[in-house]
Protein backbone atom coordinates (compact mmCIF):
# COMPACT_ATOMS: atom_id res chain seq x y z
CA UNK A 1 0.00 0.00 0.00
CA UNK A 2 1.42 3.24 -0.91
CA UNK A 3 2.16 6.16 2.25
CA UNK A 4 0.39 9.53 1.54
CA UNK A 5 2.40 12.46 2.53
CA UNK A 6 1.33 15.92 3.22
CA UNK A 7 3.13 19.29 4.55
CA UNK A 8 2.48 21.81 6.75
CA UNK A 9 4.76 25.32 7.38
CA UNK A 10 3.78 28.16 9.74
CA UNK A 11 5.39 31.34 10.15
CA UNK A 12 5.12 33.48 13.14
CA UNK A 13 3.95 33.09 16.38
CA UNK A 14 0.52 31.73 17.08
CA UNK A 15 -1.92 34.31 17.08
CA UNK A 16 -0.23 36.56 14.51
CA UNK A 17 1.35 33.92 12.22
CA UNK A 18 0.38 32.37 9.75
CA UNK A 19 1.11 29.26 7.02
CA UNK A 20 0.46 27.01 4.39
CA UNK A 21 -1.05 23.45 4.36
CA UNK A 22 -0.56 21.13 0.96
CA UNK A 23 -1.26 17.39 -0.12
CA UNK A 24 1.70 15.85 -1.41
CA UNK A 25 -0.26 14.65 -4.58
CA UNK A 26 -0.45 18.28 -4.78
CA UNK A 27 -4.68 18.44 -5.35
CA UNK A 28 -4.56 20.68 -2.53
CA UNK A 29 -3.00 23.46 -0.97
CA UNK A 30 -4.51 26.26 1.12
CA UNK A 31 -3.48 29.27 3.37
CA UNK A 32 -4.36 28.98 7.80
CA UNK A 33 -4.25 31.06 10.30
CA UNK A 34 -5.22 31.57 14.35
CA UNK A 35 -7.72 33.44 13.17
CA UNK A 36 -9.12 30.45 10.00
CA UNK A 37 -8.76 27.88 13.19
CA UNK A 38 -10.16 29.69 16.12
CA UNK A 39 -12.16 32.26 14.80
CA UNK A 40 -14.31 32.70 11.63
CA UNK A 41 -11.56 33.67 9.74
CA UNK A 42 -10.55 33.11 5.68
CA UNK A 43 -8.63 29.87 4.94
CA UNK A 44 -8.86 26.51 6.09
CA UNK A 45 -7.82 24.65 9.67
CA UNK A 46 -6.26 21.25 10.43
CA UNK A 47 -9.96 20.07 11.64
CA UNK A 48 -11.15 20.91 8.15
CA UNK A 49 -9.06 18.31 6.76
CA UNK A 50 -9.01 15.90 9.33
CA UNK A 51 -13.43 16.30 8.44
CA UNK A 52 -13.05 16.19 4.33
CA UNK A 53 -10.49 13.30 5.24
CA UNK A 54 -13.20 11.35 7.61
CA UNK A 55 -16.14 11.90 5.46
CA UNK A 56 -14.55 10.33 2.32
CA UNK A 57 -13.32 7.32 3.87
CA UNK A 58 -16.48 6.71 5.95
CA UNK A 59 -18.37 6.94 2.70
CA UNK A 60 -16.27 4.47 0.87
CA UNK A 61 -16.36 2.21 3.69
CA UNK A 62 -20.34 2.56 3.82
CA UNK A 63 -20.44 2.26 0.58
CA UNK A 64 -18.31 -1.55 0.73
CA UNK A 65 -20.51 -2.46 3.52
CA UNK A 66 -23.23 -1.93 1.91
CA UNK A 67 -22.08 -3.33 -1.67
CA UNK A 68 -20.86 -6.71 0.20
CA UNK A 69 -24.70 -7.10 1.97
CA UNK A 70 -26.49 -6.98 -1.56
CA UNK A 71 -27.15 -3.97 -1.71
CA UNK A 72 -26.10 -1.51 -4.72
CA UNK A 73 -25.71 2.58 -2.99
CA UNK A 74 -26.17 4.86 -5.75
CA UNK A 75 -24.72 7.57 -3.76
CA UNK A 76 -23.28 8.19 -0.46
CA UNK A 77 -23.40 11.76 0.30
CA UNK A 78 -21.15 12.22 4.29
CA UNK A 79 -20.72 15.69 6.06
CA UNK A 80 -18.41 15.51 8.86
CA UNK A 81 -18.38 18.12 11.45
CA UNK A 82 -15.56 18.46 13.78
CA UNK A 83 -15.54 20.08 16.90
CA UNK A 84 -12.43 21.65 18.67
CA UNK A 85 -12.62 23.37 22.09
CA UNK A 86 -10.11 24.37 24.67
CA UNK A 87 -9.27 22.06 27.34
CA UNK A 88 -7.14 22.68 30.65
CA UNK A 89 -4.14 21.66 28.74
CA UNK A 90 -4.77 23.36 25.53
CA UNK A 91 -7.28 22.48 22.24
CA UNK A 92 -8.47 19.29 21.93
CA UNK A 93 -10.28 17.63 18.82
CA UNK A 94 -13.72 16.66 21.22
CA UNK A 95 -16.32 15.04 18.49
CA UNK A 96 -16.67 14.41 15.34
CA UNK A 97 -20.67 14.34 13.63
CA UNK A 98 -20.76 12.43 10.78
CA UNK A 99 -24.32 13.36 8.37
CA UNK A 100 -24.53 10.96 6.08
CA UNK A 101 -27.67 10.36 3.02
CA UNK A 102 -27.50 7.14 1.03
CA UNK A 103 -29.45 6.63 -2.08
CA UNK A 104 -29.26 2.71 -1.80
CA UNK A 105 -32.71 0.63 -3.21
CA UNK A 106 -34.16 -1.80 -1.28
CA UNK A 107 -32.54 -1.36 2.41
CA UNK A 108 -34.86 0.02 5.61
CA UNK A 109 -33.82 2.82 7.31
CA UNK A 110 -33.08 0.69 10.65
CA UNK A 111 -30.68 -1.75 8.60
CA UNK A 112 -29.04 1.53 6.76
CA UNK A 113 -27.98 3.11 9.98
CA UNK A 114 -26.88 -0.17 11.12
CA UNK A 115 -24.34 -0.56 8.21
CA UNK A 116 -23.62 3.11 8.77
CA UNK A 117 -22.20 2.10 12.76
CA UNK A 118 -20.55 -0.61 10.79
CA UNK A 119 -19.00 1.91 8.53
CA UNK A 120 -17.97 4.01 11.06
CA UNK A 121 -16.21 1.22 13.24
CA UNK A 122 -13.91 -0.16 10.21
CA UNK A 123 -13.29 3.12 8.65
CA UNK A 124 -9.39 3.48 9.08
CA UNK A 125 -9.99 7.56 9.69
CA UNK A 126 -12.05 7.00 12.30
CA UNK A 127 -10.26 4.29 13.86
CA UNK A 128 -7.63 6.63 13.85
CA UNK A 129 -9.27 8.67 15.78
CA UNK A 130 -9.74 7.18 18.67
CA UNK A 131 -10.45 8.68 21.56
CA UNK A 132 -12.53 10.98 19.71
CA UNK A 133 -16.46 10.99 20.31
CA UNK A 134 -17.62 10.04 16.66
CA UNK A 135 -21.16 9.81 16.01
CA UNK A 136 -23.59 8.71 12.65
CA UNK A 137 -26.69 10.50 11.57
CA UNK A 138 -27.72 8.62 8.74
CA UNK A 139 -30.73 9.15 6.42
CA UNK A 140 -32.05 7.04 3.64
CA UNK A 141 -32.90 9.13 0.61
CA UNK A 142 -35.82 8.16 -1.89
Amino acid sequence: MPVRHASAVWEGDLKNGHGKMAFGSGAFEGAYSFSSRFEEGKGTNPEELIGAAHAGCFSMALSNILASAGFKPKRIRTNAHVRIDKVDTGFKILSVVLDTEGEVAGISQDEFQKHADSAKKGCPVSQALTGVEIKVNAILKG
